[in-house]
């Protein structure tokens, strides 16, 4: 029973990331949006009982996946400095 609860807590949480990760206008607070939502999914693994997946999750996505984003954001903005 509680880890139906938590899973309930989970999607809410991921739903939430979610629609923030696209209705941000700040790029930034839309890439954390963003992992956090994999992060979110990765918990959500864990708990059914998937840790393989899990970490698979937050390696590519949180991890690499968000890294690209940040640098592209950082590479754009430097660019619009330089102008």
């Amino acid at each position: 029973m509680p880890y139906d609860i938590l899973f309930f807590i989970l999607m809410a949480v991921t739903v939430i990331f979610a629609v923030s990760a696209i209705e941000l206008k700040n790029l930034l607070y839309a890439i954390l949006s963003f992992c956090g939502m994999c992060v979110s999914i990765a918990a959500m693994y864990w708990l059914l009982s998937a840790p393989y997946v899990a970490v698979f999750q937050l390696l590519i996505y949180a991890g690499a996946v968000v890294t690209i984003f940040l640098a592209a954001v950082t590479l754009t903005m430097m660019k619009e400095s330089i102008r």
